[in-house]
């Protein structure tokens, strides 16, 4: 049986750790909230961009680009997104899973020596490295995990975007998270890069078809559809990244407030525990000293 002491200092600490979960769970749901308002801003923004492309595809279901060109791959590149710290439940650990399994299906393809990651979290980062994977470094990709922001993700889909147009890189799919909601996160994995011309004509058709939209529209362009596209495409795929880092932000936000959560919930219940323990003890100490005085007294009566 523990003593008094240790049960109480036992008490303190898991009182002292209550403290901690129930603040990080706060913060936690502060950032949450502002990652829900960013999502909020920039889905209109997005929404508008893959409304005009989709309106340009209906009309003309010919349309080639060599943003869509598919060829033989010969070199992958894995964008991943993951957090930069723990504590935020299973979060991580969903990431990693799919990020192996991605990698394990492009290394029958490719070979593992042919896979670069581009890994926008120190988790996967860390990872990938003691994985031995060739990693793409840049330090904003730590930075834009905690703080998203568009230009530098401008920058980077350019990179990527340059990569595949000169044939460096043949494929690029990213691994993230999908923010559904407080509870629901939903691990993904798509391919950016070659663009999926034919998937978003046939949506483009769906969507047209389902709506008010005539089809047989003929849209006057001012510069040709073929430049347009060229132009447009480049702005969804900054447009693709930049919601994925969002959900992935959202994501780890939730997970961590939910753990956070969880954690507070469980200290609580343990520290009922460790109080009824301490008052059994305490009775218990109580009950002994009195019968050592009755006993103390009888023995002097006597």
């Amino acid at each position: 049986m523990a003593s008094l002491k240790e049960v109480k200092d036992r008490i303190d600490s898991v009182k002292s750790t209550k403290k901690i979960t129930s603040a990080m769970k706060m913060i936690a749901t502060a950032k949450l909230r502002k990652s829900q308002q960013a999502i909020n801003s920039f889905l209109p923004y997005s929404t508008k961009l893959n409304e005009i492309l989709t309106n340009l595809l209906a009309s003309d279901s010919s349309i080639d680009s060599v943003y869509a060109q598919e060829r033989e791959i010969r070199k992958v590149a894995i964008v991943a997104f993951s957090s930069n710290s723990s504590l935020c439940g299973g979060f991580n650990a969903n990431v990693v899973k799919e990020f192996s399994s991605v990698v394990s299906q492009c290394a029958k393809i490719v070979g593992k020596e042919n896979i670069v990651v581009y890994p926008f979290g120190k988790k996967i980062a860390d990872f990938a490295r003691k994985s031995n994977f060739a990693i793409e470094r840049n330090p904003e990709f730590q930075q834009i995990t905690d703080r998203p922001a568009f230009p530098p993700i401008l920058q980077i889909s350019k990179e990527l975007v340059d990569k595949f147009l000169s044939k460096e890189i043949d494929q690029i799919i990213l691994v993230y998270t999908h923010f559904k909601s407080m509870g629901v996160q939903q691990i993904k994995s798509n391919v950016y890069l070659p663009f999926d011309l034919k998937g978003a004509i046939e949506k483009a058709s769906n969507d047209s078809a389902t709506s008010n939209i005539n089809q047989t529209t003929d849209y006057i362009l001012e510069p040709e559809k073929a430049e347009l596209l060229s132009h447009l495409i480049p702005k969804v795929l900054a447009s693709n990244l930049f919601a994925a880092l969002l959900d992935s932000n959202a994501s780890e936000n939730a997970a961590r407030s939910l753990a956070m959560q969880i954690a507070t919930d469980n200290a609580e219940e343990l520290v009922g525990d460790l109080t009824i323990e301490y008052n059994k003890n305490r009775q218990a100490a109580i009950t002994n000293q009195l019968l050592d005085i009755i006993g103390g007294a009888s023995a002097l009566s006597k």
